[in-house]
């Protein structure tokens, strides 16, 4: 930003703290065009007269028609026009792969994760889009799983929708140990969001973030942010510091204005 004014300067001050996506991305899936945000896949499955079926009960914002089942994968959810999640996070993600062991009792597990924290310089808050899945797991060793999707034989899903023999097949093409029982997990996964930068006049303004009600960074910890939290002893401090400000540029003008002309030449 230009730093001919004490906001410019302010506003460039903000990267020290902030991704330029956080300000310049206010909202995701915009445009008429939704966003998926939640895939269910025990839903799966389902036929009529024993053949596989889709439903399009979404409209989105263009008036095209979205799926909001598929007897191959499940329910789905749209929305458009979301507001960002908001964390800190320095660049790294932490994916959760088919070795990895989870509690198989969890209520729920992240996909993939991230990293970041107000103490590490190369953290920033960063805005995210936050996906909510239900998906198969091996219950007995508490990982996921690979599921035989397509192809050849009576084990293929989307050609005779067995869950069990799906993930038999799947998880044995790879030679991974599988006890044979699988349920369904809620799974989350974070999308740090860098497209959709909105025109300028669009980008979030001071009151978005410096409100005491719903500030947009309400749930970013690590940090005191002016208008959103508050402190008596530090909020007295910023006052004197403004108010003497104030009173020494008057006090200054005031000299000024009532001194001999000589005097203001030398000021």
């Amino acid at each position: 930003h230009p730093v001919d004014s004490l906001a410019g300067f302010k506003l460039n001050d903000h990267i020290q703290s902030i991704a330029c996506q956080t300000c310049h991305i206010p909202e995701f899936a915009r445009g008429g065009v939704a966003t998926m945000v939640d895939w269910d896949w025990r839903t799966s499955g389902k036929t009529k007269n024993g053949v596989g079926y889709h439903e399009e009960n979404y409209i989105q914002g263009n008036g095209e028609h979205r799926y909001t089942y598929k007897s191959i994968k499940g329910d789905f959810i749209f929305d458009e026009n979301l507001i960002p999640e908001y964390e800190w996070f320095d660049g790294q993600m932490v994916y959760t792969t088919i070795n990895d062991h989870f509690d198989p009792n969890a209520e729920s597990i992240e996909i993939n994760g991230f990293q970041g924290s107000r103490e590490d310089e190369r953290s920033r808050i960063w805005p995210f889009k936050r996906m909510h899945t239900w998906q198969p797991y091996d219950k007995g060793n508490g990982t996921l799983v690979y599921t035989h999707l397509w192809g050849e034989g009576q084990a293929a899903y989307w050609g005779n929708y067995d869950m069990a023999a799906a993930i038999e097949k799947g998880m044995a093409d790879f030679g991974l140990d599988y006890s044979g029982h699988y349920d369904f997990i809620q799974t989350i996964s974070w999308w740090p969001i860098t497209h959709m930068v909105a025109p300028k006049e669009d980008a979030l303004a001071c009151g978005d973030c410096h409100t005491p009600n719903n500030s947009r960074l309400a749930s970013v910890t690590g940090i005191y942010l002016p208008g959103r939290d508050h402190n008596r002893w530090l909020d007295i401090i910023g006052t004197l510091l403004v108010a003497g400000t104030l009173a020494g540029i008057i006090m200054h003008a005031l000299i000024r204005l009532f001194s001999p002309k000589q005097q203001r030449e030398q000021h």
